[in-house]
């Protein structure tokens, strides 16, 4: 079995809860639509802006356009609804830490859109090597270059990365990809996993203790 260098987090859904439902209304209520109706629009457009094909405003005119509502008057309505909705896993970030501090490198991988991007320079994020968002990078996940780019941001060839992510077909994409994969249920499953693979995370600080990061 390869050593795993390089421990790949996804990031909604596995470093903060899932923020789409929140992230679904909010916006909903914003422009005065049901959230089925904003949620299909969304869908509609949602791939170039996290590919950062379009900026922000071109998302809204889109979007706007589709449910005929005036676009938003404030300067970032996502990244508004992002901040508002996010909420941290303490546990999980102490986890990265925890492997960071001493373990092996650690990196951020996600599909994601420019407004929210800023989020990951709050100070609970020093605890990974490298963050890869798809709006940066043109390309999404499960597509195999995200996966690339991943492993090149560590300094480590794909075999030597395991992906941690809640999307089944994220994780068989990194597979793909060469790296190792773990669906995300829950923190002990993880943890369980990681040592699997050889991780030692037996000793040292305790993922759900005084070192987590206060969550959003």
């Amino acid at each position: 079995m390869e050593q795993i260098e390089a421990v790949i987090f996804d990031w909604g859904g596995v470093l903060i809860d899932d923020p789409a439902p929140g992230l679904m209304a909010y916006c909903a209520e914003a422009l005065e639509v049901t959230v089925p109706d904003y949620t299909q629009a969304h869908s509609q457009h949602a791939e170039p802006f996290q590919r950062g094909q379009i900026a922000e405003v071109v998302f809204w005119q889109r979007v706007c356009g589709d449910l005929d509502r005036p676009i938003p008057a404030v300067d970032s309505l996502w990244g508004q609804a992002f901040r508002t909705v996010c909420s941290a896993r303490t546990d999980v970030f102490a986890l990265a830490r925890r492997l960071h501090d001493g373990v092996c490198k650690t990196a951020l991988l996600s599909n994601t859109e420019s407004p929210v991007v800023q989020v990951s320079m709050e100070p609970e994020y020093d605890v990974f090597d490298a963050l890869v968002f798809s709006c940066a990078e043109g390309a999404l996940k499960p597509e195999r270059a995200i996966y690339e780019i991943a492993a090149r941001s560590v300094d480590k060839a794909a075999e030597h990365c395991v992906l941690v992510d809640d999307k089944a077909a994220f994780v068989d994409g990194a597979i793909q990809a060469g790296m190792k994969g773990i669906l995300y249920h829950d923190l002990a499953q993880v943890r369980k996993e990681l040592e699997d693979l050889g991780l030692p995370l037996t000793q040292g600080p305790d993922p759900t203790g005084d070192d987590a990061p206060e969550g959003r």
